[in-house]
């Protein structure tokens, strides 16, 4: 019996970011392929062009923790909209991309709330 796409649709929809991720990975490993390749092959192609022009976009990277985890996490839940494992494992798996692609304005917010709960964080 085969499976039809909203079935597919509807089990991935009911799984974690982690289960997700993991999926993910499970086939890329079957079918040989890689789901990064686009974005790498056009970040390959415009580095001179992205030097030119002033950056727009930020991402706002965690590189630590620091002593008030519970605190970070409860930050990162409020910022990202993640459920409580999805933001402990994003906490603990520093470095961790918090926010992608986001206005200088936006990624210092974030940054600066970050830094009050006691993280240790960077924009890139």
């Amino acid at each position: 019996m085969a499976v039809s796409k909203d079935d597919i649709l509807e089990a991935i929809s009911n799984m974690t970011v982690v289960e997700i991720v993991d999926l993910i990975e499970a086939m890329e490993e079957k079918f040989g392929v890689t789901a990064a390749a686009p974005v790498a092959a056009a970040a390959a192609a415009a580095p001179a062009a992205a030097a030119a022009e002033e950056q727009s976009e930020f991402n706002v990277v965690m590189t630590s923790f620091g002593e008030n985890k519970v605190g970070v996490i409860k930050v990162v839940r409020a910022l990202t909209g993640l459920g409580l494992k999805e933001a402990k494992d994003m906490v603990e798996g520093v470095p961790a991309t918090v926010k992608e692609g986001v206005e200088k304005a936006e990624a210092e917010d974030v940054l600066n709330q970050l830094k009050e709960a006691g993280a240790t964080a960077e924009l890139k």
